[in-house]
């Protein structure tokens, strides 16, 4: 097991390689001058010729490569040009509500997808099947942004006075903010330091640090700012995992040891749950970590459309003013957790079927 983990770990260098080289290409590959998007379009030429050389743009781009790639050896990410900022900083002020986003939209696929998926294996051509698998397919075929922008008007300008109502955009409502539980119990943190980087990363996942600190009233506003783009996000993996179930589960039911546990009399639900369930997650488990995956690598539109200030919305600012190392950074960390989701998916296999493992 520990060689099989070694050996995938190792096969991921390349692939990183590869995504370092590729995001560094598209990001120079976009039209337009960062100084004339970033200083305004009346910029004189020795100003954007004291731009470039301030920010390392004026050496050929197989410098700035091999610059970067030093820079990433140890640790740095470099400085926003737009900003001035670290671009580590600013990852640890917006990652945590692209993974929330993340993990609740998962959430929403995997509770309602996975059982889609068993009923309408055990009901096949039933009309519940039939039902199921229409909405599956709408729900693989409407785009995120149109039904951002529905939920939008339905759940926040439709129902704008009744109970139902929910929140359109923002991670909390004005006037209410998230005091870090490092401060709520005390602890002494100096400011900047590796430590209140931390720290604050897990601080700015709202529902965690406000669950953690018992602030009910954050906990359950920043819940209801997270139902809408959540729900808008978790329709097309949602789609995905229950057609992916079924067909797994159908196949699993037409194996003999199915055939076999039935003939000695044993419950239909524990021939589902115990018997069939477990073979048949194989592949929904992969699907599952490489739709979460895309689901971090594709938050753009979704917070976008909900003003949700995440990893998504900043690299569509960060590319709309040529700012490079925004790009490349937040990009790159996204691809990092998409190959390390990847390794998870494997190793799961490997757990799921020890067949793997041998081979």
């Amino acid at each position: 097991m520990v060689q099989y983990i070694i050996r995938r770990a190792l096969l991921a260098i390349p692939v990183m390689f590869a995504i370092l080289l590729v995001v560094f290409g598209l990001a120079r590959a976009i039209p337009g001058d960062p100084c004339k998007s970033i200083l305004g379009e009346k910029a004189s030429a020795e100003t954007c010729a004291r731009f470039a050389e301030e920010h390392g743009l004026n050496e050929p781009i197989p410098v700035q490569f091999a610059i970067y790639m030093n820079n990433i050896a140890h640790g740095d990410l470099g400085n926003s040009i737009r900003f001035g900022r670290p671009i580590i900083v600013m990852l640890v002020e917006r990652l945590p509500m692209t993974i929330e986003l993340a993990f609740a939209a998962m959430t929403f696929a995997v509770i309602m997808g996975i059982p889609a998926g068993i009923i309408s294996a055990v009901r096949r051509n039933s009309a519940v099947d039939v039902v199921t698998m229409t909405l599956a397919t709408i729900g693989v075929s409407i785009p995120v942004f149109f039904l951002g922008l529905m939920l939008i008007y339905f759940f926040a300008v439709v129902l704008k006075d009744t109970p139902f109502a929910l929140p359109p955009s923002g991670r909390l409502s004005p006037g209410l903010s998230a005091i870090p539980f490092y401060e709520v119990w005390g602890w002494p943190v100096e400011e900047g330091s590796t430590r209140f980087l931390f720290l604050e990363f897990i601080a700015n996942h709202y529902i965690f640090n406000s669950l953690i600190t018992t602030n009910w009233e954050v906990f359950i506003d920043a819940l209801r700012h997270l139902i809408l783009p959540a729900f808008a996000l978790s329709t097309i993996p949602m789609a995905i995992i229950a057609r992916i179930t079924r067909s797994s589960m159908l196949e699993v039911l037409g194996l003999d040891y199915i055939r076999a546990a039935r003939a000695k009399g044993l419950r239909q639900r524990t021939v589902i749950m115990k018997h069939a369930l477990r073979n048949a997650l194989l592949p929904v488990v992969t699907v599952i970590g490489l739709q979460l995956a895309a689901i971090l690598g594709g938050a753009v539109l979704t917070e976008t459309i909900f003003s949700l200030p995440g990893v998504g919305l900043s690299v569509f600012e960060a590319i709309t003013s040529r700012d490079f190392p925004v790009i490349q950074g937040f990009v790159i960390i996204i691809a990092f957790v998409y190959v390390f989701l990847n390794l998870v998916v494997d190793l799961s296999y490997a757990f799921l079927d020890p067949r793997i493992r041998l081979n």
